[in-house]
């Protein structure tokens, strides 16, 4: 695991609290046009994803990391294809956790 650099779980709640950092997000693909990904976070926020080559085309899930530009826009360094079956219930939880009461436990 490379501490050096690290990418905290976000939600799109979460998301403005690490403006210009790096990042690490689950969204469901909603379109995808040009390497600009429009999707929808776990707890139902709807997100820009920059540099989203190579996404998979909807309703598949996709793990982001990257840099959040904005409160609703993440500048994306890697993008991983989950598939269509994801529990984006269990990771809106995790996002939850560890941006809150057991963040002391997570980079």
């Amino acid at each position: 695991m490379d501490t050096s650099a690290p990418s905290p779980f976000v939600n799109g709640e979460t998301l403005k609290t690490f403006l210009g950092r790096r990042v690490r997000t689950v969204v469901q693909v909603q379109h995808n046009e040009g390497g600009v990904l429009l999707g929808l976070s776990t707890d139902g926020h709807q997100l820009t994803i920059r540099g989203a080559s190579g996404a998979p085309e909807p309703p598949h899930y996709i793990e982001v990391i990257g840099i959040a530009d904005s409160s609703l826009s993440i500048r994306a360094e890697s993008c991983t294809d989950f598939g269509e079956n994801f529990d984006g219930v269990a990771f809106n939880g995790l996002c939850k956790l560890v941006n809150d009461k057991y963040n002391y436990l997570f980079l």
